[in-house]
């Protein structure tokens, strides 16, 4: 079933088109992408779905009795109302008729004509619309996100607030659902929620997202926003992405062409009095078409070209910790920590939001004290901090105050370039890098926030939610620069595909003051959950996968002694074997740890990466599975 149609949808602002011409249905059940660079016009797209924006020209035909609903971005202006009101709102003002209406039948004794009409009006809108079930399905949805509805919207985090302005959208039982960025902000665990709920939603849904992981988990058509043009692409986000690619291909070619013809045609006009007195007027009229066409064509966006400001090499210790704790209201954040940061490693710190990521930042940076342990910080830092909160920019100034303080050159990688022309390099025309910061979009201002750190020489760079809002072009760019990076990379990020693409190694925040380091991105960190909760399930060792590159007997390690017996002398003999291999489990952790950690490790094939990578896991799994079975031995006998 079609539930809306776009029918020659025009609009523009100035001379840059958002849409022209546009013809797009929407149907039953499909779950649609909207992807498009940053400034498309990809959120105005939602904006007149919802009425907030007008078109030039065309037309938007929405199927009678559909119902739409939108997922707010922003979180609330209000924040000192009770869950189950703030939900209730969605509604719009099926509520306060909902309220009128029994207000009204308990004064119908002497009312007059008017008030029965108005009652008689409010009962059939009600109907029509199942006002009477409101409040059931307010507090159907409470239990369902697992929420008191009498609790304030203040005692919510960043994750539970967006879960609450879900419920929200879902209050009205909309036919389309509309979702702009909804994993930003969010941590892994919320976003598969988001996932799994957006999976079993029965009705259509239109989002926007540059989490590539999202989009290939929910969507099941891509449609494509560029230069005022809506392409369809039926199927999955990798299909899109070849067709994509093609497309701009052909695009290339064709122009090529053109522009080649063209300059024949400009030569043949301009060529000396005999041409001229023997010109074929057709010609002339066709040149003349030539020329308007190429005015008329709206060049594809450029793509952003930067580099990093590269300092003096750091010290080959960056940062060491040992034992280190810190704790906020008697609840731990860290719990003896010992940490070794070498120059050149890429770390991903990942876990739930508020578990502690941002607090260990500033402890190595010196920003906070922690309660007890020590940090060693190395020599010649040069530190570059991606803020998710955007403090390094100044609002009121202008983007090119912000890059270069007022000045109108920039110095990189030692040479002097106009500001203008750097800026440029982020997809800042003249025109907008004289803007105020406050007037730019989301995307732009981490734009903006990493030309203003790429700009300053660094050999530390640490980055905190870098990817919320960026187009998927920035960040694969990102990405690469990030990999051909000299320096260290702290990672804090939620996008789990440019986790995986950019670090060698992730820092697990598990709660309770608890960090687990794990060799690899986002993909090795769930394969080592999945693998410890087996054997905690099965109450077994976990096999290793790589028998072949092993360099340890496989020794099956006993999983609980029955305390309070003397030990047996198969006991007694794997406790006298426990150290010897504990030592060389360690020795190969370590080598292995290196092995990884090296620059060039990622360079070779992915087979071979992957294997050993596996090896890395499966190794720190046996060593703690045998200091586990020492403590229990040792605990034994004591």
């Amino acid at each position: 079933m079609e539930l809306l149609r776009f029918q020659q949808a025009s609009l523009a602002f100035g001379t840059n088109p958002v849409l022209d011409q546009v013809d797009f249905s929407l149907f039953s059940g499909e779950r649609v992408c909207l992807v498009g660079r940053n400034g498309a016009g990809k959120s105005t797209f939602l904006k007149l779905l919802t009425g907030q924006q007008n078109l030039d020209d065309g037309q938007i035909v929405m199927t009678n009795g559909v119902i739409l609903s939108r997922l707010e971005q922003d979180p609330p202006a209000k924040m000192d109302v009770k869950i189950a009101d703030f939900i209730r709102e969605g509604a719009g003002d099926l509520a306060d008729k909902v309220q009128q209406f029994y207000t009204l039948s308990e004064n119908l004794d002497g009312a007059g004509d008017a008030e029965y009409r108005l009652f008689e009006s409010l009962q059939a809108d009600l109907d029509a619309r199942d006002g009477w079930g409101l409040e059931a399905r307010v507090e159907m949805l409470c239990q369902q996100f697992e929420m008191d509805g009498n609790n304030s919207l203040a005692t919510l985090s960043g994750g539970w607030l967006r879960k609450a302005a879900l419920a929200r959208a879902l209050i009205a039982k909309p036919d389309i659902l509309l979702l702009d960025e909804p994993t930003n902000h969010l941590d892994v665990a919320a976003i598969n929620w988001l996932e799994q709920f957006l999976l079993s939603f029965g009705g259509a849904i239109i989002f926007i997202s540059h989490d590539r992981a999202f989009i290939r988990a929910l969507a099941t058509r891509i449609i494509d926003l560029d230069r005022g043009q809506l392409t369809s692409h039926p199927g999955n986000y990798q299909e899109y992405l070849d067709r994509k690619q093609k497309m701009l291909e052909d695009e290339q070619q064709h122009n090529s062409l053109f522009d080649k013809r063209l300059a024949e045609e400009e030569v043949w006009i301009r060529q000396g009095i005999k041409a001229r007195r023997t010109r074929n007027e057709g010609r002339v009229r066709a040149l003349k078409a030539l020329r308007q066409e190429r005015a008329a064509r709206v060049e594809q966006l450029g793509k952003v070209d930067f580099n990093i400001e590269q300092a003096a090499r750091s010290g080959k210790l960056v940062f060491e910790t040992k034992a280190l704790s810190h704790a906020f209201s008697g609840k731990a954040v860290l719990n003896d920590l010992d940490l070794l940061v070498m120059r050149g490693d890429r770390i991903a710190l990942l876990g739930p939001n508020g578990v502690g990521k941002s607090t260990l930042i500033k402890l190595l940076l010196g920003d906070y004290q922690q309660d007890s342990g020590e940090i060693k910080r190395g020599t010649n830092l040069e530190v570059a901090y991606f803020d998710q909160h955007r403090m390094a920019l100044d609002l009121n100034a202008t983007v090119q105050d912000n890059v270069a303080d007022g000045k109108q050159e920039i110095t990189q990688n030692g040479q002097t370039r106009h500001v203008l022309s750097y800026l440029q390099d982020f997809l800042f025309p003249p025109l907008r890098a004289r803007t105020p910061v406050r007037a730019l979009s989301g995307g732009e201002k981490n734009r903006l926030l990493l030309a203003k750190l790429f700009a300053r020489p660094s050999n530390l760079l640490i980055l905190d939610e870098p990817t919320n809002d960026l187009d998927v072009e920035t960040l694969e760019l990102l990405e690469d620069i990030l990999q051909q990076y000299q320096g260290t990379v702290l990672l804090v990020s939620h996008d789990r595909e440019f986790v995986n693409n950019t670090v060698t190694s992730s820092l697990l925040f598990a709660g309770e003051g608890k960090i687990i380091e794990l060799a690899g991105g986002y993909d090795e960190v769930i394969a080592w959950q999945k693998r410890q909760q087996t054997a905690q399930n099965s109450k077994a060792p976990v096999k290793n996968n790589d028998k072949n590159n092993s360099q340890v007997e496989e020794k099956p390690i006993q999983a609980s002694v029955n305390n309070g017996k003397k030990l047996s002398y198969k006991e007694k003999r794997e406790l006298k074997l426990l150290p010897a291999l504990i030592e060389e489990l360690d020795q190969q952790v370590k080598a292995l740890q290196l092995e990884v950690n090296d620059a060039e490790f990622f360079k070779g094939s992915a087979e071979h990466t992957q294997q050993r990578l596996n090896l890395l896991q499966d190794t720190e799994s046996k060593l703690a599975q045998a200091y586990t079975r020492w403590e229990e031995l040792e605990a034994a006998i004591s």
